[in-house]
């Protein structure tokens, strides 16, 4: 009983450090990455889809996007998203593709960028800790139920905050890596 709930926990602080790792991709650090438009969409028939959904992403030099879509028709609707998005770069469209120049980081955004990594890194934490009361909540509830003793609800317990600690050491690990990805010039 207590294995399937730290089982249930664990894959959940894992799928929480997932998103956090993909949000992390969508930050831009300077160089130019197909995953920093993960999050701007377009509308396609009256629906909202990713931009990488409706044409193809590449990067040929380190500081340019090149995004060719596949129905010519969608390139003014990709670049008004895109300067709708909190991006900061303006798209030239030449009537095929849009290719987009990012420029270098100034230290002011770079800052700004390291803040909201932070804040990223704290809702990811939370998310693991929000996993760990659940937990401890599902266990104390088979306590009062009668199918676990004291002992084995502490034991479960434990064994939680190491599962706990062990992914805010991860999320801790990832936010210092992109902070210093973040501030190298």
């Amino acid at each position: 009983m207590i294995d399937a709930v730290l089982k249930s926990a664990e894959e959940r602080m894992d799928k929480a450090v997932q998103v956090y790792r993909r949000d992390l991709l969508t930050v831009r650090a300077g160089r130019a990455t197909p995953a920093m438009l993960d999050k701007i969409t377009v509308e396609y028939y009256g629906a909202q889809m990713p931009v990488n959904q409706v044409a193809s992403v590449t990067s040929p030099e380190p500081r340019q996007l090149v995004i060719q879509p596949w129905d010519k028709g969608m390139l003014s609707e990709i670049e008004k998203a895109i300067q709708k998005s909190d991006l900061g770069i303006h798209p030239s469209n030449d009537g095929s593709v849009i290719r987009l120049m990012i420029p270098p980081l100034t230290e002011q955004r770079r800052q700004e960028l390291v803040k909201q990594v932070r804040k990223m890194a704290e809702d990811a934490r939370v998310a693991v800790r929000n996993v760990r009361r659940d937990a401890n909540d599902e266990l104390k509830k088979m306590e009062k139920g009668g199918t676990l003793s004291e002992d084995q609800v502490r034991r479960g317990t434990d064994k939680i905050q190491a599962l706990t600690d062990k992914y805010i050491a991860e999320v801790d690990k990832l936010t210092t890596g992109k902070e210093q990805e973040l501030l190298e010039i």
